[in-house]
């Protein structure tokens, strides 16, 4: 009988702590450490009951080297963004609704709470649709993440209204965040990894 976890991985088994390369191990203590505690603050689920990683952090331990990198890059981003808490879940809401991508939607979801966004504008970001229940800039920045996610270019209306709500250096932040969870989505949708609770897409 296999075990309901494995459902968790997608397309992916769940890696096995033990049979991983010292290179997987010391990415695999990393996530343990750093990304598990700020899940379970946040309350989503990063691993399965018994321990082993979900989510897109599974398949981060195909390749080390690179995860290893664009975990620099989050981390980074993270600290020297110039985007509040609440704009960045905002950001990253709309990328995975235009991705459609279950576990970045659960997991953002439950940050999206802890970022101060009420339940009603978050699930509705989260499905591709405008909240009346967001700040001006919150709404600008679901616009413009909006345009470049799906028609790829920005007009110049839009671009003037995000200019002024965020400068230079903020629609910069916004850009590179965006890229950030293209590539998350683009993972977890390539291994049709689920949220915990619902089954993979066929």
């Amino acid at each position: 009988m296999s075990d309901p976890a494995d459902a968790l991985g997608g397309r992916l088994p769940l890696a096995d702590p033990a049979a991983l390369t010292a290179e997987q191990r010391a990415l695999f203590d990393r996530m343990i450490a750093r990304i598990v505690p700020w899940a379970d603050e946040a309350g989503f689920a990063s691993t399965a009951k018994d321990g082993r990683l979900i989510g897109p952090f599974n398949p981060a331990l195909l390749n080390p080297a690179v995860t290893a990198s664009i975990l620099d890059l989050s981390v980074a981003e993270r600290t020297h963004t110039s985007l509040s808490q609440r704009v960045r879940e905002v950001v990253i809401l709309t990328v995975g609704a235009v991705w459609r991508a279950d576990y970045e939607l659960y997991a953002h979801l439950a940050l999206a709470r802890t970022a101060g966004l009420s339940e009603q504008a978050a699930r509705l970001i989260a499905t591709g649709k405008d909240s009346n229940d967001l700040r001006e800039s919150e709404k600008i920045a679901q616009r413009l993440t909006t345009a470049l996610s799906t028609a790829h270019r920005v007009d110049d209306a839009l671009y003037r209204q995000a200019e002024i709500a965020f400068g230079a250096q903020g629609l910069a932040d916004i850009a590179y965040l965006i890229g950030i969870y293209h590539a998350v989505c683009a993972v977890l949708t390539l291994f049709s990894i689920p949220a915990p609770g619902q089954a993979p897409h066929s």
